[in-house]
């Protein structure tokens, strides 16, 4: 296994668009110079996207299966709060690396998630 200093880092800033996505894992994948099994990450800073809507999302997913592809992952760098939380509601969030919004106690618990009550009387199953 090869050691490294220090992650490639891959600036992504404004809007991205659809037809931006192609450049984007050609970028994700020069910043991989492995041979594809070293396991590397490859950072991409996205501070100065300025739009978090499911284009992101498709974008950011295309350059992780590149990136992987590659034989690495791309960990996302401050992503602002909308696209982390929109990673976050996509089941995204992990895969690139984003930490939740918040501290444990102050997030909201996942939606569709039941809570019961069981009462001393209820039968067992």
């Amino acid at each position: 296994m090869a050691a490294y200093s220090s992650p490639s880092v891959v600036v992504v800033a404004g809007p991205i668009r659809p037809a931006d996505v192609p450049g984007l894992c050609a970028r994700v994948r020069a910043a991989h110079p492995g041979d594809g099994t070293d396991g590397r990450d490859i950072v991409c800073d996205v501070s100065g996207v300025t739009a978090a809507d499911f284009g992101t999302v498709d974008a950011l997913a295309r350059m992780q299966l590149a990136a992987r592809r590659a034989g690495g992952r791309i960990r996302l760098r401050d992503p602002s709060p909308q696209l982390a939380l929109l990673l976050g509601l996509t089941g995204l969030g992990d895969a690139l690396g984003v930490q939740p919004i918040g501290d444990a106690e102050q997030r909201e618990p996942p939606l569709g998630e039941v809570q019961e009550a069981v009462e001393a009387d209820d039968p067992a199953f």
